[in-house]
């Protein structure tokens, strides 16, 4: 499955959200309400991801992945759990893309003779720039 093709999946039914209290902004309100949103996500577990995709989470989400598999991200910017929430599907769909986009090669050029008399001629004349610098006749 493609990453394109896996971002239209709905993960929420893999999910598991834990509201508790945050700290920050609110005033009273911080010590009464639980805003601060908690999402657990079983990377090992999961039906949605393939043998290779989980490999890859592993692999480069190692420091946010628990001892039982778990990615847990937290948000607790906003004053509303619904934002919150809001807030870590963002981070969660922005980490799979982080997690599954693999990067593309880097294939080496070899400068061509063009490029190479141009790289020549700056030096020249910037050596020459300096070698003018300093030097007062009077």
């Amino acid at each position: 499955m493609t990453l394109s093709e896996l971002l239209k999946q709905d993960f929420s039914p893999e999910f598991q959200f834990q509201a508790s209290r945050s700290g920050g902004a609110g005033g009273q309100n911080v010590n009464k309400v639980s805003t601060k949103m908690e999402l657990r996500f079983n990377v090992t577990n999961s039906q949605l991801l393939d043998d290779e995709q989980k490999r890859l989470f592993h692999e480069k989400l190692k420091n946010q992945i628990n001892s039982e598999g778990e990615l847990i991200i937290v948000s607790q910017e906003e004053r509303t759990q619904l934002r919150n929430k809001n807030i870590v599907i963002k981070k969660f769909r922005e980490l799979l893309i982080k997690a599954l986009t693999i990067p593309k090669k880097r294939v080496k050029v070899t400068p061509t003779a063009a490029m190479i008399a141009e790289r020549l001629k700056d030096k020249k004349k910037a050596s020459e720039k300096k070698a003018h610098r300093g030097k007062i006749d009077y």
